[in-house]
């Protein structure tokens, strides 16, 4: 059983500690970390969790095996770097760094410090992704040719001012860091890299310094085109789609998948649903106990941030951007 402290108890902190807490065999929260111990008491009580508020003595502690961070996005590198220089293991909420140069110096860390550094893009972890992949894999949608997703909702309005999640440098390019992050490493995972990007994005309807309408266009790398919108200021949405030379493929819920070949009637194939936030820190527990390793690797998540670096410079520049690496 790995034994980890969960850092950050805001609402998704509690969220991946109630995926696993009483009904994992692989990991348990032992302790958790938060600046407003007073915010948290009940909750740990609920948990049976050791609760602090200093992260580095939390870090000190033989009994504690790994910790998951669901803190603020600027602080993410900075801790792994803390964690990994402490031979702690580290799952770390997305997006795991604001910018390439930070990343590159967390994944490094980890490296030499022999730790495993996971990443939070639980939709990795859904029987309809699998299945998708390896549609592409087998070349049954023939040669991509455009990928597109959505990843929106109402989000934006539950935040005030004040919140690190309304702020522009916490959130830039608005729903890129809360959404559209996972949608840019599904397209890493099922299509490659991504070559370069340009991005616009506004704020129509919230009343916080946060965007709420951002979109996108890709070129991939191998010559495939993409685009994503996130917006932070309506019903929600989640979709992904394919287009191939031979057919299309979309997700349009976490478990259903959608199949028209040329010249055939849609497909509709049902996928079991599964707690994703589980999924995710289990495979993350796995690894750490010697199991396969973790299924987003350190260059794809690097990969990852260097396109959120190249949409946040492209909203600000109005111009097409190159994807660093």
């Amino acid at each position: 059983m790995l034994r980890a402290a969960i850092v950050g108890i805001g609402r998704w902190g509690r969220t991946l500690v109630a995926s696993c807490q009483g009904k994992s065999e692989l990991l348990r929260c032992t302790a958790g970390v938060t600046r407003t111990p007073e915010t948290a008491r009940d909750f740990a009580i609920a948990q049976g969790f050791m609760l602090g508020s200093d992260f580095a003595a939390m870090l000190r502690d033989p009994a504690i095996d790994a910790v998951v961070l669901a803190t603020p996005h600027s602080l993410h590198a900075e801790q792994i770097e803390a964690a990994a220089a402490a031979g702690k293991h580290v799952f770390v909420e997305k997006p795991f760094a604001l910018d390439l140069a930070s990343a590159t110096r967390a994944v490094a860390a980890a490296r030499r410090a022999g730790i495993v550094l996971a990443f939070g893009h639980n939709r990795r972890f859904l029987p309809a992704t699998t299945y998708i992949r390896s549609l592409v894999e087998a070349g049954d949608l023939g040669t991509i040719l455009h990928v597109e997703g959505n990843f929106s909702g109402p989000g934006g309005y539950r935040y005030r001012p004040g919140m690190w999640r309304a702020t522009g440098s916490e959130s830039p390019a608005g729903g890129m860091a809360g959404l559209g992050i996972h949608l840019v490493d599904l397209m890493i995972h099922l299509v490659g890299e991504i070559g370069s990007v340009t991005a616009q994005s506004a704020r129509r309807a919230l009343q916080i310094e946060m965007d709420d309408t951002t979109s996108m266009l890709f070129r991939f790398r191998d010559g495939a085109a993409g685009s994503l919108v996130t917006l932070t200021a309506t019903a929600p949405l989640f979709r992904i789609q394919l287009f191939g030379s031979k057919g299309w493929v979309q997700m349009r819920r976490t478990d259903q998948v959608v199949l028209r070949r040329l010249d055939a009637c849609p497909e509709s194939i049902e996928f079991p649903s599964i707690d994703m936030e589980r999924a995710e820190l289990e495979a993350f527990a796995r690894a750490v106990g010697g199991g396969d390793p973790y299924s987003v690797t350190a260059e794809e998540a690097l990969h990852g941030i260097a396109v959120f670096e190249a949409v946040a410079r492209s909203v600000r520049s109005g111009e097409w951007v190159a994807v660093a690496g």
